[in-house]
Formats: structure tokens, sequence, C-alpha cells
């Protein structure tokens, strides 16, 4: 098993757990071309993912609405910041247009974060999962939204759109925020979690976080542990593997037998559903895993 206490490397050799292979490179062909010819975009490019070619060849994506660069610029991510654009009001109906033409079951649509809207584009998200509804009714809906800096008003009206799913992820532990994820504020994550459950009981909840980055083991349970306290219906954990030199540095691999045992922890203290894996993202496998309930 790895020493999560290891100590900082200039390189880490990753481990054979970590290949992916390409599947059905036919509909890996199609996916992009459908996002190009919508002027869509996914985070599954945007992020670097590195599930994103089996994603694709898979036919499913995670659409990333309200632009491609991003007001903050945490040092895990890849997604650049720089010059904001107004919303593309159109935008809601061709990502419904797409979710309907793939035939997706599960469609997960997440958002750069918006700090300098109003609403940091709540009413955005909501559109856009009225769009999908109209387009594709059976097709589950999934949002991975930003905090909308603690507004409780925002959150409603993503709320009131009802998706089936809202997700929103803690991505480390709180001792590692000020370097990893210094713009955000982890007991307003935490709260926006409780307030989702508090106005509408039948939407799931969802959060997740990387391992990687320096954390200690009993951090990462007590985390999950304050995870489960919110009502916690999906809790997903996965490998941190760094976008590029610039970002902030991979302190250690971790084996997949302390995925497992950090998984068999969040279960027995009653999350109902987990995802513990290297590749494991908050998007990768969504639609299994909300099938699991």
């Amino acid at each position: 098993m790895e020493n999560q206490n290891a100590s900082k490397k200039p390189y880490l050799k990753k481990p054979d757990w970590l290949k992916v292979k390409i599947q059905n490179p036919k509909n890996l062909s199609g996916v992009n071309s459908l996002i190009q010819s919508l002027n869509l975009n996914t985070v599954c490019q945007g992020a670097n993912c590195p599930n994103r070619l089996e994603c694709f060849s898979k036919k499913t994506a995670t659409f990333m609405i309200l632009g491609s660069t991003c007001s903050r610029n945490c040092r895990f991510c890849n997604i650049e910041s720089g010059k904001l654009l107004p919303p593309d009001i159109d935008e809601p109906y061709r990502l419904a247009k797409a979710v309907a033409e793939l035939g997706l079951k599960h469609a997960v649509v997440t958002s750069v974060t918006r700090d300098d809207l109003p609403d940091g584009g709540a009413g955005h998200f909501a559109q856009t999962i009225t769009e999908i509804r109209k387009a594709a009714p059976s097709t589950v809906i999934e949002v991975l939204i930003p905090d909308f800096l603690g507004n409780h008003e925002a959150l409603k009206t993503v709320v009131a759109a009802k998706p089936d799913i809202i997700n929103h992820n803690v991505e480390t532990v709180p001792r590692l925020y000020d370097t990893i994820r210094p713009e955000a504020d982890y007991k307003q994550s935490l709260e926006l979690l409780v307030r989702v459950k508090a106005l509408d009981d039948t939407i799931f909840t969802k959060s997740g976080f990387m391992l990687g980055l320096g954390e200690e083991v009993d951090e990462v349970n007590q985390l999950i542990l304050e995870l489960k306290a919110t009502g916690l219906d999906i809790l997903t954990i996965g490998q941190y593997l760094p976008p590029s030199e610039k970002h902030a540095p991979l302190i250690s691999y971790i084996h997949p037998d302390q995925f497992d045992a950090y998984g068999a922890y969040a279960k027995s203290i009653g999350v109902p559903n987990v995802a513990s894996a290297p590749l494991v993202r908050s998007s990768y496998n969504a639609a299994e895993t909300f099938n699991n309930f």
C-alpha cells in the first residue's frame, strides 16, 4: 500500500492501475463531431480527464456550460481562467439537442465557476435542465454545480428546476483548501449539500474529492464522516493527476487497496452509494453509480 505521507518527489512513475484503453473509436469520433457541430464544451476535454476517451467511446460526455474560462483559478484544475463572456442564451437548447441525439439515459451538466454573474449562472443551469426535460423526458439529469458564493437564492433556482441529482464537490480535505482550493470555503460547500436536502429531499445529493495531495488517512475519514452528516446520497473518491507542472504537485499515488478501505468505511457509516477507485471522477460512470440505488 502506498504511504500517503510520502515526501514530495520531482517525478512519480504512473502505476499500472492508472492505465486506460480506448474503446469503440467510431463512437469516439461521433461524439466529438456532434459536440463540435453544436458548439458545446465538455469538461472531459477542458479538464483533461483521464477517462474522456473511454466515456466518448461509450457515447457519453459531461457537458460544461457558461463558457470555457473560469472566474477562479484552483490549483488542481485544468480549466483556464481568463476573459469571461456573457452566457450564450441558446446553449441550453443546443445542449438538450445533443442529449436527445446521443440518446443519453443519464446526462451530466457542469459549468465553469462564474462569480462575475449575479446568480453565479444558476438561471442558466435551470434553463438547461428545463430544455433537457423537453427534449429527452426520460433522461436522468445530474448537475455538478459551483458554490454560487453561498447565494441561497441561486441554489433555490437550481433546486426548483428539479434535476434528479445535484452534485457539488469538496475536492480535498479542509486542511489543504488554502493551497489547493483557496477561493472556496469548505463549510460553505457542506452547507450547500445540506440546503439542497432541506429545499427538496427528493433530489439526490452527491459530492467527491481527490486523493494524493498530501492528505492523511484520519483526515479523509473525517471528511467522509462530515459529508455523511449532510445527508449525502452518492460519494466519489478518485486519484488526483496534475494536468501540468504548473498545477499543484502530486504527493503520492494511492494504492487501490486504500481506495477500497475508504469506500468500505463510507458504506459502513451509511453513505448509500460509493465509488472509490483511482480512475473514479465525479461524473465517471455516473449512470452506473446512480442505477445502484
